[in-house]
């Protein structure tokens, strides 16, 4: 197996984590705000990843510390616009919205990177896009200020996703990641004292839930990201997360037996032929091109 679909491999897990966790994360936010949950969540993971990987923090020089602020200030930004537009719109369509951050990564990635996608990851993207409409979107379609936040939010992962891939070979990147996630952390604790009434959780099922999303959902998933992303393109990482709304789907059902419709059923099956397109192409073009670097 080649170094690229390892790391499309280990992406996909942190997709199918961040759908396990929809479930806890929707259950923690009835006892919490937002903001004090992103808080809570996020430092909580940065003092976790922090104390596991110490001896790479006390490595970072000023280039890692300037490239993880900023890319940690995009992260949070994508979070803040999700936050205010789902307010004004409704869950279906910020979904989808966020979601086309699929098909905004391959045309900045060309523009930023100087690097064309593959043909079949386009079409793929193309497929996922669809896909993703079809699971999330009702006939509720008349765009307003809510949607237009939520497009910056998609904006704002896309750039992550970017930045993430330009700047992770040139660092250490668990120490890149450690420090976005830090800086969520921060920002989110300073939104939450202006705009909320701060306070540490009650409920142990909250802090069930702020302890795995911490770990496992933020901590986990975005050092994987950050590794990951040297052996596989920003077009492939979205694609890959595509699939979250799927396994949300699925896990939903397992724990509390929400039905998906036909639409949203054909939906996942175009995301998933989506990425298994995007793969095979790779598998090919490695073949033919004799790409030693992924071998």
């Amino acid at each position: 197996m080649s170094k690229q679909l390892k790391a499309d491999f280990a992406l996909l897990l942190v997709t199918v984590v961040w759908g396990t966790t929809f479930v806890i994360t929707k259950n923690a936010l009835e006892d919490i705000p937002t903001y004090n949950f992103l808080a809570i969540r996020f430092l909580l993971a940065f003092f976790v990843s922090g104390l596991i990987f110490y001896k790479n923090i006390l490595k970072a020089n000023k280039k890692t510390i300037l490239y993880g602020i900023l890319i940690g200030l995009i992260l949070f930004l994508a979070y803040a616009f999700q936050t205010v537009g789902l307010n004004f719109t409704t869950a279906s369509k910020s979904g989808f919205i966020t979601g086309f951050s699929v098909v905004i990564v391959p045309v900045i990635s060309a523009i930023i990177l100087k690097k064309s996608p593959e043909k079949n990851a386009v079409i793929g993207v193309i497929l996922a896009i669809i896909g993703l409409g079809l699971m999330t979107l009702n006939s509720s379609l008349i765009p307003n200020i809510g949607d237009f936040y939520t497009l910056l939010c998609a904006f704002g992962f896309a750039f992550h996703i970017i930045l993430v891939g330009k700047y992770t070979v040139h660092v250490d990147s668990v120490c890149l990641a450690v420090i976005q996630i830090g800086v969520v952390g921060v920002m989110s604790l300073i939104f939450s004292l202006f705009l909320e009434d701060f306070s540490m959780p009650a409920s142990s099922q909250t802090w069930i839930g702020i302890v795995i999303t911490g770990i496992l959902a933020t901590s986990g998933a975005y050092i994987v990201q950050n590794t990951m992303q040297k052996f596989t393109s920003a077009t492939h990482t979205a694609l890959i997360y595509t699939a979250e709304p799927v396994f949300s789907a699925i896990f939903a059902f397992i724990l509390l037996n929400e039905m998906m419709s036909t639409q949203a059923i054909i939906g996942s099956f175009l995301i998933l032929a989506g990425m298994i397109l995007g793969e095979i192409k790779l598998k090919t073009a490695k073949k033919q091109n004799n790409i030693s670097n992924f071998s």
